[in-house]
């Protein structure tokens, strides 16, 4: 492991332009592809870039994402990122964890939603088209969708959607907000859900937390109400804001080349296919997933020590040069598409079949409804979320 010709770089990376993957990318993966990083709080850690070596990490289940050792990283300066609920659903419990939340994310459970996703879709792209153009799609379609669908699994009222995006930006927050308000929002966001548990115990319902209450404390499960309350909060924010920030950048890509979108107009039946693609070729996915090394491993024939943190960066990883052909363009037909969007292994996305089904209800909505679509400002105007674990974009003008 070798520095670059820079030094030691700071992490997470710029991107050069809207929809442009940072340049860093494709240099460490051919230069140095196990690197030496500095993270937002000033602590130094591993980032991977390679595709096999990302892989390697996380498909093996004796490094987690917890951070809690004294000698890992801190990802951000106040502490707060990956520590809390990872610190208590890890170790031989999550599996069992894994196998009582999924029963939200089955794919019967998903398929019964979808016919009410595109409902949802097509209401919500109508109202956008009642109030006329331009409109920023990240607000009005982008955002409630994914919020509807986890609080509809979760069996959360809506009514308060709009406090969920501050909630969740404060737990996903680099640099963004201050440990004073972090704290603050996190005892809102708390309080609010012990009182929905305890709305849930006293009339249950025919959604996920409602399931879990009926198993909590039984010896056999280990699910205490703590962990269902981390997990009804970690779900919330993932459940929407992943999905937020994908259907924006989703729908950037393809309207920024109208060939691409023109292609989908001509053949529909490539909606699968892009909306794969999409995932593969986002230039700004977010930070990644870091691992804490609990012993001496050996990645791409660097062994890296006890006490390392590393991040793998999927972003990175899908623009391999040595695992996709033509990674640097979008291929709107690519199959098969082994990307790692989603990450790997035991600790991959519990919700990608819902997030899947989100994003080509909302394309294939769109292209049903709006084939005159198109972005309302230049790309080089779109701008990026700033300071947050997740990428996404701040506003998506659009006309029709």
């Amino acid at each position: 492991m070798s520095e670059t010709r820079i030094g030691i770089p700071d992490y997470p990376f710029a991107n050069p332009a809207p929809l442009v993957p940072p340049e860093e990318w494709a240099e460490l993966r051919r230069t140095c592809p196990i690197s030496r990083v500095r993270l937002p709080s000033g602590d130094e850690a591993v980032l991977l870039t390679r595709y096999r070596d990302v892989k390697q990490l996380l498909l093996d289940p004796r490094f987690t994402r917890t951070l809690t050792a004294e000698d890992a990283a801190r990802i951000n300066a106040e502490g707060t990122l990956f520590s809390m609920r990872d610190a208590e659903i890890t170790g031989p419990f999550h599996a069992e964890w894994r196998r009582l939340v999924g029963r939200a994310f089955t794919a019967k459970r998903v398929a019964e939603l979808r016919p009410r996703l595109e409902a949802m879709a097509g209401h919500l792209i109508d109202e956008m088209v009642r109030q006329g153009p331009p409109a920023d799609l990240c607000a009005k379609l982008a955002f409630p969708l994914p919020v509807w669908a986890i609080c509809a699994l979760l069996g959360v009222p809506d009514a308060d959607r709009d406090r969920f995006r501050y909630w969740s930006d404060t737990m996903l927050s680099l640099t963004r907000y201050s440990r004073a308000e972090i704290d603050a929002a996190q005892d809102e966001f708390t309080a609010y859900m012990s009182a929905l548990i305890a709305a849930k115990r006293a009339a249950p319902g025919d959604d996920l937390i409602s399931d879990l209450l009926e198993i909590v404390g039984t010896l056999d499960t280990g699910l205490t109400e703590r962990v269902l309350l981390l997990t009804a909060q970690g779900l919330l924010v993932a459940g929407h804001e992943t999905t937020t920030n994908m259907i924006g950048k989703m729908v950037a890509m393809l309207l920024a080349d109208r060939r691409r979108w023109e292609a989908l107009l001509a053949d529909p039946s490539l909606v699968r296919t892009a909306v794969e693609e999409s995932l593969r070729f986002d230039a700004n996915p977010g930070f990644g997933l870091p691992r804490y090394l609990g012993e001496d491993v050996e990645v791409g024939g660097v062994t890296l020590p006890a006490g390392t943190t590393v991040i793998c960066s999927m972003g990175a990883a899908n623009r391999d040069e040595e695992e996709f052909d033509r990674a640097d363009e979008m291929v709107l037909d690519r199959a098969p598409n082994a990307h790692i969007a989603f990450g790997v292994g035991p600790y991959s996305c519990l919700g990608q079949a819902l997030a899947r089904a989100e994003l080509r209800s909302v394309l294939r909505e769109l292209l049903r409804r709006l084939p005159t679509l198109e972005l309302a400002v230049p790309v080089e105007e779109l701008t990026y979320r700033q300071g947050l674990i997740v990428g996404g974009l701040e506003r998506l003008p659009v006309r029709w």
